[in-house]
Formats: structure tokens, C-alpha cells, sequence
């Protein structure tokens, strides 16, 4: 299985300069790293000292595309291929999909370098590029939803309630897929059974979990991603709500369990009452729990399939 990127027809690495210029070589150069950051939010002090944990080095290939000479003035198109994994041979490297999170990123770009000598400044330009599984490390067959039933009462929630939900009572039912193919979607139904107080609106919060090691401890952060509504307003009793979220290509990967570092998924269901409060703070943390609204979350395994 090889893994390769190229700039044929359809993406030439390219120049366009006003006059013609002499150069010593133009070198191609394909990085891929994992990159970690530990912020002070996710952290105590001294962890918060660190800040930027060494990365990953993932890949780090540099070729020369052209030797020695001259490129004209005008659009110079120089064609080039990499192989990022050799067909044929044992590769070790372990190819992360492109991740971008709150403190952990899985990049890959690529490098053009126009060297001119001590005399002139060196002309560059990088690129990312964007990296999906490896067909051989995919799942042979598409996953299958697995579905997971879930209920929300004033007797579930572990965090301080509004005296009239506490005393009235509610009661809200459903089923969500918590393992699922990143092409696909999450699909899931919900069923509000009985509230005393009228529903200001019904959200899935699409959530990661990114964990990092430091040292001998290890750091977690979560972190919003994506917000969905499913209902506005006070919906009627025992109806039947579908539950269909996309999921956001850069910002969601495969469910990664690496040693220095995890990223993870949750969802989140999240049910604002209506109150007097939430209007005095309609821009509170959607992730914190408050006295007007009612939360259940589920773990979320993404997985890549063929």
C-alpha cells in the first residue's frame, strides 16, 4: 500500500515571478506532526508552565524537484510526486488523520523552497493538505449504528435544579447511535413524556475529550464543538423527534487512543426550560450545567470504514 501526494495536472506546484531569476535548487519538503498545547483553563500552574508540549513528528520528507538554473519570468509549472509511505516496504509511521482541536492538532504540509544563495533571501510558500485513513487500517464492513437508550428526569441530573422542576418533575426518552462511521450521521429519536415547566429548547452538543500526558498525569479538556437544535419552544408531549446531526470534516477524526494523547467524543443532550434566569444569561457555557436546564451525555466512538 503506498501513500503518496502529487502536483500533476490538476495541481502543479507553480511560480509566477515578474522577471527571470537564478537559483540553487527548488526543494520540496512534506512535514506531518501532531501537535499538543496544554492551556492554563485545562491545567493548574504548573502545568500551565509548560504550554506547548514537544510534538509528534509524523513524517519529514525533502526532495529536490528542480536542480540548479533558472526559471523564467511568468508561470513556471513544475510537476512533482512523493511517496509518503513506500509501497513495498515495513512502514512504521502512523499516519493520524488531519485533526484540528482545542489543544491537540494533526497537520501535514508541504514546502516549497526556491534557494538563491547568501545573497538572496530563500522563496517560500507551505501548504496543508488534508490526510485520511489508510484503506488497510479501514473497517472492512460499514458500522453499524449502535443505539443506545437513554431517559432524563429532575432524578438523573447530579447538579442544583429550579425548585419547580425539582418539584414538578420531568421526564424526556430516547435512543442515540454512540458508535458511527464519520460519513455518516448521528441518528437518534427523542420523545419529551412530561414537564411541568414549559421547554424553551432542546440541543445536541457534539463534544471532544482531548487528553494529553504530562509527566506522569494526564490532562483533559472538553471542549464544544458543534451545537445542534432539534426543537424550539415548548414541543408537544409524547411526540416522536428525530435526532440527525453531520458531522464537521476537520474538526472530527477517528476516536484516537495513542499513548502521549487521546481524543475522544461525547454527545451531549441538553434541555433548556423556560425561566426568568435564562433570560438574564442567555450567553452561559452551553457545556456547564445550570438551574434551568436538564443534560445527558453519551460517549461517541467515531470510527473510518471503506
Amino acid at each position: 500500500m503506498s501513500i503518496g501526494i502529487s502536483g500533476t495536472s490538476g495541481g502543479k506546484n507553480h511560480s509566477k515571478i515578474s522577471s527571470s531569476i537564478s537559483h540553487y535548487g527548488v526543494r520540496l519538503t512534506v512535514n506531518g506532526s501532531v501537535n499538543l498545547q496544554i492551556r492554563g483553563g485545562s491545567a493548574g500552574i504548573i502545568e500551565s508552565l509548560y504550554g506547548v508540549v514537544k510534538p509528534i513528528s509524523i513524517l519529514n520528507k525533502s526532495t529536490e524537484v528542480r536542480p540548479s538554473g533558472k526559471i523564467g519570468s511568468g508561470t513556471t509549472e513544475i510537476p512533482f510526486s512523493v511517496f509518503l509511505r513506500q509501497p513495498g516496504k515495513d512502514n512504521l509511521e502512523r499516519f493520524y488523520e488531519t485533526f484540528h482541536g482545542a489543544n491537540i492538532s494533526a497537520q501535514y504540509l508541504v514546502t516549497v523552497d526556491i534557494i538563491r544563495g547568501y545573497l538572496h533571501k530563500t522563496l517560500s510558500a507551505t501548504v496543508e493538505f488534508i490526510v485520511k485513513s489508510d484503506k488497510d487500517d479501514l473497517l472492512e464492513r460499514p458500522v453499524s449504528p449502535e443505539m443506545v437508550i437513554f431517559y432524563i428526569t429532575q432524578d438523573t441530573q447530579r447538579h442544583p435544579l429550579l425548585l419547580e422542576l425539582k418539584s414538578g418533575g420531568f421526564r424526556v426518552t430516547g435512543k442515540m447511535s454512540t458508535q458511527c462511521s464519520l460519513s455518516d450521521p448521528i441518528t437518534g429519536e427523542l420523545t419529551v413524556e412530561a414537564s411541568a415547566v414549559p421547554i424553551y429548547s432542546i440541543d445536541i452538543h457534539l463534544l471532544r475529550v482531548e487528553s494529553i500526558l504530562l509527566g506522569e498525569k494526564i490532562v483533559t479538556e472538553t471542549s464544544l464543538i458543534q451545537s445542534t437544535q432539534i426543537a424550539d419552544g415548548d414541543v408537544c408531549h409524547n411526540m416522536t423527534l428525530p435526532i440527525y446531526i453531520i458531522l464537521p470534516r476537520l474538526l472530527t477524526c477517528p476516536t484516537i487512543l495513542a499513548g502521549p494523547f487521546s481524543i475522544e467524543f461525547k454527545v451531549s443532550v441538553v434541555i433548556s426550560f423556560q425561566s426568568q434566569l435564562y433570560k438574564l444569561h442567555p450567553k452561559s457555557d452551553p457545556t456547564t450545567p445550570t438551574l434551568w436546564t436538564a443534560m445527558e451525555s453519551l460517549p461517541l466512538e467515531l470510527v473510518r470504514t471503506r
